[in-house]
């Protein structure tokens, strides 16, 4: 069923190519005018053409989704172009593969600025939007390597741990004012930078219970229900699209 989000603006950072081109897709074929931040300019027209062909409305907008400025301007940009904001997908992330001893301290706190800081600066900037509308919807992608472990990652996994209990935080001080926060940690999923991580994905994919590869697909579904009206009691909570990568307790 499709679920309306007609009327609503969302920011979908990171939408150039993967899986937040998937979200920023879904979102639009639900009614959604999208704003597609990337610093990859080339993709985010890329993924703005693919939602126009297919009826929908979208904005390219480069942007470093790290930066303050940037953000800003990118923010300032959405807002005269579309509107308000009432829907982020905090998805831009890298995931480099390093040894823990060989981390030095600036890849360390490269991963941390993009995959942490980045979505605390958007969503310090966005969040005004949606209280003064009294609604909105913090969708944060994170990984199922928290849940988990995932060896040669332990910078990636901190960042991403600690956007899980940023998710958390926010839910419990915004539950009141008509805001959900939410967060997917996606499993293994055929995107280019899985392509180009240092591991056989389709070898991987195999061991799942699920026997496969997530596709793009499977995270913009959970994605739009979350976006949905039709998910306001859900708040503060993990929805695992791993194809039973990990399952938590009972």
């Amino acid at each position: 069923m499709t679920r309306s989000l007609e009327g609503k603006v969302a920011v979908i950072t990171g939408a150039g190519s993967g899986i937040g081109r998937g979200c920023a897709r879904r979102l639009a074929e639900d009614k959604a005018a999208i704003a597609v931040w990337d610093l990859n300019p080339d993709g985010a027209a890329e993924t703005v053409s693919l939602i126009e062909s297919e009826g929908g409305k979208a904005i390219a907008i480069t942007a470093d989704c790290a930066d303050k400025a940037a953000i800003k301007a990118a923010a300032d940009e959405t807002r005269a172009k579309l509107g308000p904001v009432s829907i982020l997908v905090n998805n831009a992330g890298i995931a480099p593969f390093t040894a823990f001893t060989d981390i030095e301290d600036d890849e360390f706190d490269k991963v941390i600025r993009i995959n942490l800081r980045g979505p605390w600066l958007v969503t310090k900037e966005l969040v005004g939007d949606m209280l003064a509308a009294k609604w909105g919807r913090i969708i944060n992608i994170t990984s199922s390597s928290t849940q988990t472990g995932s060896p040669m990652q332990s910078h990636y996994v901190a960042s991403k741990g600690g956007l899980f209990g940023l998710t958390k935080a926010l839910a419990l001080e915004l539950g009141k004012t008509g805001i959900t926060v939410n967060l997917i940690p996606p499993g293994s999923i055929d995107t280019p930078m899985l392509r180009g991580a240092p591991i056989d994905g389709d070898a991987y994919g195999a061991t799942l219970p699920v026997g496969r590869l997530g596709k793009v697909e499977d995270i913009a579904a959970a994605c739009a229900f979350l976006a949905s009206e039709e998910a306001s009691y859900f708040t503060g909570q993990t929805m695992s699209v791993n194809g039973g990568r990990y399952m938590g307790s009972a």
